[in-house]
């Protein structure tokens, strides 16, 4: 008769758990910011003809997401972004900056039973862990975050807002940063689906002609399996219509996405 181990029960309550959701489900599950699913990004975002000499800026963000119950009526959905730079220089100085960036902590409420709108707030946080001046504030930064969808059918349509302000440290320049990213996906037979999720950003200490990036665009996405590992992919590209003086033109963005279904 063949040994059952512990490690061998939890790989089979894994893999049945994770056969459980269908495609059309986890597609919808990962473009919902507050869902009650656990999942690790893995988000590129390479960003062309930025700063004075028009090269190229990579952000590699690394953003897990951790849903936490809270009772039978509340869940606390936390978001974490750990951005990976790779920048050129602002200035005449001619070396790259790559390291660290600042990271932002979210942290959403949301009720457990939703209902045609699905909705969460709380607090963001700002965080000076960049190793290069170049990459970060040198600040410490908090403001509130909300998020607002509905999925009607195939749809996932919302928004997520959010604004920071600087409260502490010791860098130059204080941060007031708005952050608006709307999302509208289209979920197809087979795990695919369409996405347009800009995410348009003004910096209120920039003058009014350096204050806004305002990008357009779109993609497309498929939700797949490693074995039992459920990933979703993800390629879009997203032309700034309005930005700063040297921001970037345009942006392509590649993102994988693990997910582990409760």
């Amino acid at each position: 008769m063949q040994r059952i181990t512990i490690a061998s029960l939890l790989v089979f309550l894994v893999s049945v758990t994770s056969l459980v959701y269908s495609q059309e489900d986890l597609a919808k599950a990962s473009q919902n910011p507050i869902s009650d699913l656990i999942s690790l990004p893995f988000q590129n975002n390479t960003n062309f003809n930025f700063g004075p000499a028009d090269e190229t800026q990579n952000i590699l963000n690394i953003q897990p997401v951790w849903p936490l119950s809270l009772g039978e009526n509340w869940n606390l959905v936390t978001r974490t972004i750990v951005p990976v730079t790779s920048q050129p220089p602002l200035t005449a100085e001619p070396d790259r900056a790559t390291g660290l960036g600042d990271t932002t902590f979210s942290a959403f409420m949301s009720p457990k039973k939703a209902g045609k709108i699905i909705w969460g707030a709380g607090p963001v946080l700002l965080f000076p862990t960049a190793t290069d001046d170049a990459l970060g504030s040198n600040k410490w930064g908090v403001g509130p975050s909300t998020v607002l969808l509905t999925m009607r059918g195939p749809w996932v349509i919302g928004s997520l807002f959010s604004n920071v302000w600087s409260v502490a440290g010791s860098g130059d320049n204080d941060v007031n940063v708005f952050t608006w990213q709307y999302f509208v996906n289209y979920n197809m037979p087979g795990g695919w689906y369409l996405t347009f999720a800009p995410i348009i950003t003004a910096n209120w200490e920039a003058d009014s002609d350096n204050r806004w990036t305002v990008p357009f665009g779109g993609g497309v996405g498929k939700i797949f399996r490693v074995g039992n590992q459920p990933l979703n992919a993800q390629v879009s590209a997203y032309a700034n219509v309005v930005k700063p003086d040297f921001g970037p033109e345009w942006q392509l963005r590649l993102q994988l996405q693990f997910l582990f279904p409760k």
